[in-house]
């Protein structure tokens, strides 16, 4: 049987599925790690500051508390859908 071969779009991340074969696999230790991140930034005093990590860089950028907050529950939102939709 020939080796599966990625397709353009699959590594431009379009399809993540497509991608990574074990991705259901992963979204139970995706969903514990965001739960983290929102206790961690729930746990945060109001004058704290955040800072968020470029994507693919070693840049941070000053975030706004709450915002990063209502970011993180969209994403656990999302998450969570694609467990059950598996």
């Amino acid at each position: 049987v020939p080796a599966a071969q990625n397709k353009p779009e699959d590594a431009a991340g379009l399809d993540p599925r497509a991608a990574d074969g074990l991705w259901c696999l992963k979204l139970p230790f995706r969903i514990k790690e965001q739960k983290i991140v929102l206790d961690e930034l729930s746990n945060l005093k109001k004058n704290r500051r955040v800072f968020i990590q470029q994507r693919n860089s070693n840049i941070f950028f000053l975030a706004d508390r709450s915002q990063t907050l209502s970011s993180c529950k969209n994403d656990l939102d999302v998450l969570k859908k694609e467990l059950q939709d598996v």
